[in-house]
């Protein structure tokens, strides 16, 4: 092993995610703003009007090695921080030619050979380790202390029930695809609630008005729509996202989602999941973004997050998921292919996973 293959290692298994501990209160977004008001809008409530971006190479789940330490040293940022740099300059070189489409490793992690469905140049998941209040974060999860998701053993075996005993092959039809290779709802909960980071497209715009706040979802064509006040939709119409209601506490937008699809999850939560995101401008270039995550049937106890969204002049452009997209139809084709050829495709009776999917 290369002394820059094992400095990669060493630093990558002292991060993979982001958390708090119990004993340490969530960060107070009045304290670290030191002051800070947002400017106003035309209703004099906070303005949140921009385009953020919650780009990090900190994970949503600790790394267990660090155990219950949320805040990593000055060495350990430095040498992620380096590694991913390192890393992402070795995977911008050019591909060897004399290279099989099998033995190609485009540089992303996870994807090699005929999966390689873009390289390096196509994907942003961030450069740096998230800080919040100059801390540099082992993971997006501040609750529970140890920063990992506390599924209940009855939650994975109902993952386990419904996916990888299915009875349906995974290669049947479009509706046993994820909902990100459909292009409804971007994967990895990018589109939320909870929002979270994921491998490139990471851009959220704002807009409000009197009575609503917009948030334009780069990834696929997802936008959530907030009601400021108001009473939560009957239980019975379940929307994608959840239906969300929005009120402003002092400098924060608070929101509420219930009533999600059951399509739709987070990590295994469904339906029954409810939500509260805080969403907080604490300097000109910067909101804390917060969220709680309550799940019963699925999390031992609640799942707290913080992530840090920094204000960037980059711009939304459309995103035009199935136009020109031939890998819904290209994959369906190939499993027919396969079945007149007398064979199943390859994980056809397992659990199918999301893009990005850790």
């Amino acid at each position: 092993m290369s002394l820059r293959t094992l400095s990669i290692a060493l630093a990558c298994s002292a991060l993979t995610a982001l958390a708090v501990t119990p004993a340490r209160a969530e960060t107070d977004p009045a304290v670290i703003a030191h002051g800070y008001k947002a400017p106003r809008d035309a209703w004099g409530r906070p303005d949140l009007t921009g385009t953020w971006s919650p780009a990090t190479i900190t994970r949503l789940e600790r790394d267990p090695k660090l155990g219950d330490r949320l805040v990593l040293t000055a060495a350990e940022a430095k040498a992620l921080e380096g590694a991913t740099a390192d890393n992402n300059a070795q995977a911008s070189k050019p591909t060897d030619q004399k290279l099989s489409v099998d033995e190609v490793d485009c540089g992303v992690k996870g994807f090699s050979g005929v999966a390689c469905g873009y390289n390096n140049f196509w994907v942003d998941p961030g450069t740096k380790v998230m800080r919040i209040a100059g801390e540099p974060r082992s993971s997006i999860i501040v609750s529970p202390k140890d920063g990992r998701l506390p599924m209940k053993p009855e939650a994975l075996a109902r993952e386990r029930a419904a996916f990888g005993n299915a009875q349906m092959g995974n290669f049947d039809g479009p509706e046993r695809r994820p909902l990100a290779e459909r292009c409804l709802v971007g994967f990895g909960s990018t589109s939320g609630p909870p929002m979270l980071p994921v491998l490139y497209n990471n851009h959220y715009a704002i807009a409000q008005s009197k009575d609503q706040v917009a948030i334009q979802v780069e990834m696929v064509h997802d936008l959530r729509l907030l009601r400021v006040g108001g009473p939560h939709e009957p239980a019975s119409i379940r929307k994608w996202m959840g239906d969300s209601v929005a009120r402003w506490q002092g400098e924060t937008l608070v929101v509420d989602t219930v009533n999600f699809r059951p399509d739709q999850t987070f990590r295994g939560a469904g339906a029954n999941m409810h939500v509260i995101e805080r969403l907080t401008r604490i300097s000109p270039t910067q909101m804390l973004y917060q969220f709680r995550v309550e799940d019963p049937d699925t999390f031992a106890e609640p799942v707290s997050g913080e992530e840090a969204w920094n204000l960037t002049k980059d711009h939304i452009y459309e995103y035009a998921c199935h136009e020109g997209n031939y890998a819904l139809p290209g994959i369906l084709g190939g499993a027919r292919r396969a079945e007149q050829q007398g064979k199943e495709m390859e994980g056809n009776r397992g659990q199918v996973k999301e893009e990005g999917e850790r």
